[in-house]
């Protein structure tokens, strides 16, 4: 997955001032700017998978992928228009780049667990509120009985979902087997760190806590 770099981390402010639709659900999708860019530009190597499983308000990922090269920068005005490939939601077989159709919660971290257990290194993105959904705990659950190493999942914690676990949403992974750390979500490095501290015989969460 990993290609040339096209535009920089500096250039994403500008990107995302040409995505102007309707419906970018705006807090929902910048609070994952910075995994997406760190994940992009530091950590994914060839033959990884990304799966986006929050996939509601997706413009910080095309901004992303934009600067990565995977689609025109001259397609980023056209977010939400009719006959735009750029939709609310990311479409995978209109944007390049796009692993899964997503934006309907809890379905890409059931579908990460299946590709990690077809032998790929996997990494998805969650928010926390999509984690009221049970089938993500089912793929926990999972995950973690079968110690599935090749999966790394990063939480962007919003403090959004209706439930509170005592020790923070890592906690609730760590009971079904896997590692975790939890950084701040805007600390590049940290969250490099994070990602590189999967283990290769457990599944790892990276929880990064967004920043209001």
């Amino acid at each position: 997955m990993a290609i040339a770099t096209c535009l920089g981390y500096d250039d994403l402010p500008e990107l995302l001032t040409l995505l102007t639709g309707d419906e970018k659900h705006d807090w929902s999708s910048l609070s994952t700017l910075d995994v997406l860019w760190v994940l992009y530009d530091r950590v994914l190597g060839n033959g990884d998978r990304f799966l986006l499983s929050k996939g509601h308000g997706p413009t910080a990922y095309y901004a992303v992928l934009a600067a990565k090269g995977f689609i025109p920068v001259e397609t980023l005005p056209t977010f939400g228009a009719f006959d735009s490939p750029l939709g609310n939601h990311p479409d995978r077989l209109l944007v390049p780049g796009v692993e899964i159709s997503s934006g309907s919660l809890g379905h890409g971290l059931p579908i990460a667990v299946g590709v990690a257990l077809a032998g790929r290194r996997v990494f998805c993105l969650v928010g926390d509120g999509e984690l009221d959904e049970g089938s993500n705990w089912e793929a926990v659950q999972h995950a973690g009985r079968v110690g599935l190493g090749r999966l790394i999942v990063a939480v962007v914690d919003n403090f959004t979902s209706t439930y509170h676990w005592p020790g923070g949403v890592e906690r609730r992974f760590e009971l079904e087997g896997w590692t975790a750390a939890r950084v701040d979500g805007g600390d590049h490095d940290a969250l490099e760190r994070a990602s590189a501290a999967a283990t290769g015989d457990r599944p790892h969460v990276v929880v990064a806590e967004a920043q209001p």
